[in-house]
């Protein structure tokens, strides 16, 4: 059956870098669409207004935050990638410090 989830992270307020982060989202490196689907998740999108973010994740049963969290930390390229997105990234109002995408709560369903 698997999971749905939806995530919020802001953009620095600067079109230059916006305009850089959804480049490097056209066509994202290959060992992080790798980290993404060998952990679990079979289906991912991004969507944007002004400088926030909005992601909705679905998974498999298998996914795990802290499985993916652990394996990411030990990846030197997923590393990489994220500290080259901490550039464009700032974390939204009530983020934890460290943070970056944060779950969202469902409010309403039809």
């Amino acid at each position: 059956m698997g999971h749905r989830y939806c995530l919020a992270l802001d953009l620095v307020d600067d079109e230059g870098l916006i305009a850089e982060y959804e480049k490097y989202h056209e066509a994202i490196w290959p060992e992080i669409r790798k980290s993404i689907v060998d952990s679990g998740i079979t289906h991912m999108e991004i969507y944007r207004f002004d400088v926030r973010l909005f992601m909705i994740m679905e998974t498999d049963d298998s996914f795990s935050f802290e499985e993916k969290a652990a394996v990411d930390d030990a990846n030197p390229k997923v590393q990489e990638w994220e500290t080259l997105m901490w550039k464009y990234q700032q974390p939204v109002k009530g983020a934890l410090k460290g943070e970056k995408w944060v779950l969202m709560n469902k409010i309403f369903a039809l």
